[in-house]
């Protein structure tokens, strides 16, 4: 970009940096298309391996000729391509299909129970940062001593420890020998009455436990978010632990740091303020790969503690052979996915603009 003599350097520099992000927002958003064509069609090729879903879910109680009759009169029995751009063309237009096992749209399926894994998802990330950021700051700080090795074999702990295992623990010590907190569902029988008597109820029970004006209500849902909270939570907070503990040490390393030490400032102020924010960018890219990560450790905490969301709903539709909820389910988990990676991106590039060139 050529700078005229009536530019200001700072303005001229704004407008680089401004085009700059703009190319990488652009191209970002971009690669979200070929991201997710390739996604769904290995969804398409993956559950087309088992053979086709009617043969798949009730082919074992229907006689031959009306077996065939039905897969034909579904479209299963054409070439595989036509069965292809057939599906393409109903994912793009936000058509999954009808569930085999109880009738229902696939894109209602989505909307009732995706709000449930959501409202999961940011429970978990809320436990995994509160958790994982300052004990890896701690652990930084203390480097090569006894509570940086406590630290770390606490991640190593957390990370390995198989979800459904964790989460049967967490149960049996909270919810049954203590019995301090509920060990399933979302809600007690009496909230979850109060939040479908809602005109148009969210999903999110949080805010709809808010909007029925009772206090109690709001403290129910929280207590049913604990346990799968912190089961899903703990896992990315040892992540998060490790990272942030690896990238702490190298900032506080950095002369600007021995510089501020070297004026009198508190190492508290140095490893909170000046160590810490340039530790964070490493974080905000690796949480959308825990993106991924989350949505597949759902399937598993979901079931454990009977939280119905697109987790539990998955296994249910798994045990029932039912490949087209199943294939709907996942493609929409692939699309969160690249979306979340996407946010990931453009927030990284905002924080440092190194990251767009």
């Amino acid at each position: 970009m050529v700078i005229t003599e009536t530019d200001t350097a700072p303005a001229a520099i704004a407008r680089q940096r401004g085009g700059g992000l703009g190319r990488f927002i652009l191209w970002r958003a971009l690669l979200i298309i070929p991201t997710v064509f390739i996604l769904v069609t290995m969804v398409f090729l993956l559950m087309r391996t088992m053979g086709n879903p009617i043969t798949a879910s009730v082919g074992d109680r229907l006689p031959p000729d009306q077996l065939a009759e039905r897969v034909a009169a579904a479209g299963y029995d054409r070439p595989l391509i036509v069965q292809y751009f057939e599906y393409l063309g109903q994912v793009f237009t936000g058509n999954f299909g009808v569930t085999f096992s109880d009738r229902r749209p696939v894109t209602e399926v989505l909307m009732t129970f995706g709000a449930a894994t959501l409202e999961l998802a940011i429970y978990t990330i809320i436990v995994a940062l509160i958790v994982g950021i300052p004990l890896g700051m701690l652990a930084a700080y203390y480097r090569d001593r006894g509570p940086d090795a406590v630290l770390r074999v606490f991640a190593i702990f957390t990370y390995a420890t198989p979800v459904f295992f964790s989460g049967l623990i967490m149960k049996l010590i909270f919810g049954i020998w203590l019995g301090w907190l509920p060990v399933s569902g979302r809600a007690s029988i009496s909230t979850e009455l109060a939040i479908q008597t809602l005109p148009d109820p969210s999903g999110f029970y949080l805010i709809d436990a808010f909007r029925t004006g009772n206090i109690a209500n709001v403290g129910d849902v929280l207590l049913h978010a604990v346990l799968p909270a912190l089961t899903l939570g703990m896992m990315t907070a040892g992540v998060f632990l490790r990272l942030v503990r690896t990238n702490m040490i190298g900032t506080l390393g950095q002369e600007y740091v021995d510089s501020g030490r070297s004026r009198g400032i508190r190492e508290y102020r140095l490893v909170t303020k000046h160590a810490y924010k340039p530790a964070l960018i490493p974080i905000i890219t690796v949480i959308g790969l825990q993106i991924a990560l989350l949505l597949s450790g759902a399937v598993l905490t979901e079931t454990t503690f009977e939280w119905k969301g697109l987790g539990f709903q998955l296994a249910h539709y798994l045990s029932a052979r039912d490949f087209v909820a199943v294939q709907g389910i996942v493609a929409l988990l692939a699309v969160i996915v690249a979306l979340s990676n996407f946010v990931v991106d453009v927030v990284a590039a905002l924080i440092d603009p190194r990251v767009r060139y």
